[in-house]
């Protein structure tokens, strides 16, 4: 019995430890999923289809000279409630961005991978050589993208990640304190250890199946 006192005191310090420490231990978990890096300037800024403001910030990094060319992607997207490729190489013509500068795939895209599919497809096919690439999405969005983005190009294409910044979303640093970043960061945990198995330990019917789950 008189071990009490000393284990209460351990626990109660544990706890405040805990406690004043979660803040740095919940940013660090945000933190973990954003990668960006210095930019240099590429061949190619592709946009993952999404809201507008990944248009414009991509737009924004082509008037900044990061990039020779704008590669926007998909068909029908509800976030926008148009074609995103089409609507993408509107918005960036309005902005100044001149019709040569601008490539489009308006074919369907369902996910991360099969956008980084398109990606390697439209380099594959190009008249000019596209060693490098900018690619932009959401913050949360960028580690798994960076992770199928090399999985697809390998190394013979340079990939740099442009996440938008945080003030030009909806989305929170500080995550756990809005439920649409909360969301997004749940997800996206969830998703890396999804495309980890399907991409890389799974075979077979169990590849397959994985296949068939595919989502963004």
């Amino acid at each position: 019995m008189k071990h009490i006192p000393i284990i209460v005191a351990i626990v109660v310090l544990a706890c405040a430890t805990l406690f004043l420490a979660r803040k740095p231990i919940l940013l660090a978990i945000g933190d973990y999923l954003v990668v960006e890096d210095d930019l240099h300037p590429a061949d190619v800024i592709h946009v993952i289809s999404g809201p507008d403001y990944r248009t414009d910030y991509a737009i924004q990094l082509y008037q900044q000279g990061y990039g020779k060319q704008i590669f926007f992607t998909g068909t029908w997207c509800h976030l926008i409630q148009a074609n995103h490729a089409e609507h993408g190489r509107e918005r960036a013509l309005q902005q100044g961005v001149p019709p040569q500068a601008i490539a489009i795939d308006g074919s369907s895209v369902t996910s991360t991978y099969s956008e980084a599919v398109k990606l390697k497809e439209f380099i594959a096919e190009s008249q000019s050589p596209a060693n490098s690439v900018i690619v932009v999405s959401d913050p949360y969005h960028m580690r798994r993208a960076r992770w199928t983005y090399r999985l697809l190009l390998g190394d013979q294409v340079r990939i740099q990640m442009a996440p938008v910044p945080f003030d030009s979303t909806p989305y929170q640093r500080r995550w756990w304190t809005d439920e649409l970043s909360r969301q997004y960061v749940r997800d996206e945990y969830l998703k890396i250890v999804y495309y980890y198995a399907r991409f890389q330990l799974s075979w077979g019917l169990v590849r397959e199946w994985l296949a068939s789950l595919d989502r963004d």
